[in-house]
Order: C-alpha cells, then sequence, then structure tokens
C-alpha cells in the first residue's frame, strides 16, 4: 500500500513538473508580454469595490470590555461564578474553604495527601476509567492545597463542558480512597518531605510559619513523617465529609457561558449538605525562633514579621509591593532588568558583599493575617555579618531611604505579574473562586491596579516601620553555631 502511494506521488509529480515548470525569458519585458490578461492589472477590480453575492460580517467593535462574573447562590449554599471569553477553551474549578488549618492531631497532613489523592478512583469510576474519560477530552487536571483553601481544576475545548464539570464534581465528591493508592501516594507525600530538606528556602518558610505562629496557623502543611504514618482512608472520608460542605465551596468557570454552566452544576451538587460554615480556626502571631543544625556549609537564615491579611486590602497590596522592591535573588544570574538585577537587595547586598550567596524577600499572605521577610544564605562565618546586613536593609526602607525610581518599577514588576497571570484561564478560574471564598465576591483587577498606583514612598515607609515594630519570627538552618541569639537580632530592630 505505501509502496503504491509513493509511486502515485512520484506520478504525479512528474506530471506537475512538465505541466507548471517556470519558463526562462531573457528579460522581464519578454516575461510581461506571455502573461496571461487575466492577472493583468488593468483586468482586475478595485478593492474597494464589494464583490457580488458577498455578505459581510459585522465589524468587530473598536473597544471589547472585559467580561463581567456572574454568580449564582444555590438554596445549599453553594456557589457558582463564571466569567465568558472569546478562546476556544475553558478551565472549572472547584475550591473549597479547607487547608491545615482544619487539620487536628489524628488528621494532621490530610491536607497534603488530598492535594496528591486529587483524580484518583472514585465510586462511579475506577482510577484508568477517569485517566481515560480525561485523555479522551485532551483535557488537563491539576490540584493545589494551601494552609486555608484547596483547589481543583480542569481544563479543556468548550464543547466538553459538561463532561468536564461531571468528572471534576465526581472526583471532589465522590473519592474513593482505595487503600492501595492511599499507601502508594503515602509513600510519596514522604519522598516530597524528604526533599524538601534539600530545599533550604522551602524549608525555612514552612518553618517560620510554625514558629511565628500559634493556634491554626502553625498547623505544618508538610507534617513530619511520625505525624502522617496514621492517615488512612477512613480518616481522609472522614476529613471530606466534615469540611466539604456547600458553603464552604465554590464553582468557578472561565469561558463558560453562565446559564449553560447553571444547566451542568445544578443537579450535580444542589444535594450537597446545608452545613452551617464553621468559624475559621484562631491564629496569632507572636513570633518566635526556630534552629536546625544540619552540618551543611553554608548557613540559612530568614528574618520575617507579620503582615494584615487579605482582609485588609491595601495593607496586604503594600506587602506585595514592598516583596518587589526588595526582590534579590542568588549570587549568579544571567538576567537583566527583567531577572531583578535592580532590586533593592541586589543593588545594597548581592553586588556589595560576596559572601552572600542568596538573598530574596518572600510573602505569605493568609485571609486574616501574613509573614512578610527575608531569605538568605551565606557562609557559616559570614552568618553574623549578613543577618546584620539585611535587618539594616529593612530598617532602610522604613526610615524611607528607598527613592521614587525604586517604587515604580517595584509597582509596575507587580501590575506586570498579576495581568501575566491573569492571561491564563486556569488562573483566572482559581482567582474567581479564591476571592469569591475569600471576600464573597471576585473584585476588579482594575481596584487591584488602582491601590497599587495610589502607593507613595510614605505609604511603604510607614508599613515597614509598623511591620518591624511587631516581633520577629527568625529561622536558620544549616550551620547554625554562628548565627546571633534571637535576642540580640530583635534588638537590631528596636
Amino acid at each position: 500500500m505505501y509502496r503504491t502511494a509513493a509511486l502515485r506521488a512520484k506520478a504525479l509529480t512528474g506530471c506537475l513538473s512538465r505541466s507548471f515548470r517556470a519558463s526562462r525569458y531573457a528579460s522581464s519585458t519578454a516575461a510581461a508580454a506571455t502573461a496571461s490578461p487575466v492577472f493583468s492589472g488593468s483586468s482586475l477590480p478595485s478593492l474597494n469595490i464589494p464583490l457580488d453575492g458577498i455578505s459581510l460580517p459585522p465589524s468587530l467593535p473598536d473597544n471589547v470590555g472585559p467580561s463581567k462574573v456572574q454568580t449564582t447562590t444555590l438554596p445549599n449554599g453553594l456557589k457558582i461564578a463564571s466569567e465568558m471569553s472569546p478562546n476556544p477553551a475553558a478551565s472549572v474549578g472547584l475550591y473549597v474553604d479547607c487547608g491545615s488549618i482544619y487539620e487536628t492531631p489524628l488528621s494532621r497532613g490530610a491536607t497534603h495527601l488530598l492535594e496528591r489523592m486529587a483524580f484518583k478512583s472514585t465510586l462511579n469510576r475506577s482510577h484508568v476509567r477517569l485517566v481515560r474519560e480525561i485523555e479522551s477530552m485532551g483535557a488537563s487536571t491539576s490540584a493545589s492545597a494551601s494552609r486555608e483553601q484547596m483547589g481543583y481544576t480542569i481544563d479543556a475545548l468548550k464543547t466538553y463542558v459538561p463532561q468536564m464539570v461531571e468528572v471534576l464534581v465526581d472526583s471532589v465528591r465522590n473519592p474513593a480512597f482505595v487503600d492501595w493508592q492511599v499507601n502508594e501516594e503515602l509513600r510519596k507525600v514522604k519522598m516530597e518531605i524528604g526533599e524538601l530538606a534539600k530545599n533550604p528556602m522551602g524549608y525555612l518558610l514552612e518553618a517560620v510559619h510554625s514558629a511565628g505562629y500559634s493556634g491554626a496557623m502553625a498547623n505544618p502543611f508538610y507534617a513530619p513523617e511520625s505525624a502522617i504514618s496514621g492517615l488512612t482512608g477512613d480518616v481522609l472520608e472522614k476529613f471530606v465529609s466534615e469540611n466539604y460542605t456547600a458553603p464552604r465551596m465554590v464553582l468557578a468557570a472561565s469561558g463558560v457561558e453562565h446559564e449553560e454552566l447553571l444547566k451542568v452544576v445544578e443537579p450535580l451538587l444542589s444535594d450537597l449538605p446545608n452545613v452551617t460554615r464553621p468559624v475559621e480556626p484562631k491564629s496569632q502571631y507572636v513570633g518566635g525562633d526556630f534552629r536546625q543544625h544540619t552540618g551543611d556549609e553554608a548557613t540559612h537564615f530568614a528574618l520575617s514579621f507579620g503582615v494584615p491579611g487579605w482582609d485588609k486590602e491595601k495593607e496586604a497590596v503594600m506587602a506585595t509591593v514592598l516583596q518587589m522592591l526588595m526582590g534579590g535573588g542568588g549570587s549568579f544570574s544571567a538576567g537583566g532588568p527583567g531577572k531583578g538585577m535592580h532590586s533593592w537587595l541586589y543593588l545594597r547586598i548581592l553586588n556589595q558583599y560576596q559572601e552572600f550567596q542568596s538573598c530574596t524577600a518572600f510573602t505569605g499572605i493568609f485571609n486574616n493575617s501574613g509573614l512578610f521577610g527575608i531569605y538568605g544564605c551565606t557562609s557559616p562565618e559570614y552568618a553574623a555579618k549578613g543577618i546584620e546586613l539585611v535587618a539594616d536593609e529593612m530598617k532602610a526602607v522604613a526610615e524611607g531611604k528607598v527613592n521614587q525610581k525604586h517604587l515604580d518599577r517595584a509597582k509596575a514588576a507587580t501590575k506586570s505579574a498579576i495581568l501575566m497571570n491573569l492571561e491564563s484561564r486556569m488562573i483566572v478560574a482559581e482567582d474567581i473562586g479564591r476571592q469569591i471564598l475569600t471576600y464573597g465576591e471576585r473584585k476588579p483587577v482594575d481596584a487591584f491596579l488602582k491601590t497599587v498606583d495610589q502607593l507613595t514612598l510614605k505609604d511603604i515607609a510607614d508599613f515597614t516601620s509598623k511591620i518591624i515594630a511587631k516581633p520577629l519570627t527568625m529561622g536558620s538552618l544549616g550551620a547554625v553555631l554562628n548565627v546571633p541569639s534571637y535576642d540580640s537580632v530583635s534588638s537590631i530592630f528596636s
């Protein structure tokens, strides 16, 4: 068959080459003389004259405004929200007000394990069948977990929206928690926790949350291996039944007509129990100290302070802009202005003191609280001096030594990052779902950008002064013998 097809193609090529072989001319005049009159300029109609029998579609508007988010609350309290877009694909996500802050000593680590158990076997589908259905749609799925919220997302062409929603809801509502799958994912979770120790920055960010808070926010997301060994399918099932209730769930979509979405979602989720939404477990920022000597050849440290959460939006935006302003990164970078080389920590720490291997600002902002801090890595003998330099730079910002150029660059970088992220359908769906869980509505991005634009040098200085007046949370890892005491570091900020 293939040989015959090849021979036919070769014969056809020969015919085409004989019929349409280009003639050679000695001059352009000769070529013009032999040209067909059909293609001469005089016989072609003007492009300004409409063709007979052709009806043109209506012109596109000069300015297309963003689609508005439509929200519907079912009788059981579950919210459905969607935003239309011209893209041929759509993203649908189910977001739950549930995270590690809701864990008990018996369910410690359940949030992390549930993230890995997403889109596994359900009461209606085996894992193989679920994977085949997702593949037949050409869809992609993802799950994410944090201290306060869980998210499950599926993305595919719009024509598959009914199937997408059905697969998503079945995966979240009816997980089977088959023993062998739970044990397999539990083994992977333990490996992930072990790998975290090889990521000093990630390890310290987790540690400063546990050290800096009292209450639910101190619950570790990456629970120790001793704590998660007791997790079973029954424990996960109880955790889901207690926390995955209608008033604590939002189904959000990007690229779907709202009425079409309602027709599909309502029959699948209207029977969820309407359980009174519990009060969020209390947490209080208190500051603290974490040290772990590992015999590493470097000293890793983090200095952090409590900041307001998203319930105080302007202050949370200030923390985000402050992180962009401080910036930082590794001692080696192949970047330019877009890689943070002009940020505060690059200019005043990394470019000036070669003993630093890394120095970067970080934030972790939640509904009612958050952390802002700076992570650094130096040689052990330079640890005390390195910590002092980082503390001095935070004080310099609080004393108003930042100029307008630095602030304008940080504001532009913040807005650019937000707008670039919102070009992704999956991030738009996630943003809709998480904002509704936090605020009860999705606030327009223009309001966020306006808040960023209105920030002044005095706002940043006052905000930094306010946060460094709070108790310090300090973490150190690696060669910590030369790390100064907690009280001596705290006294720098006094």
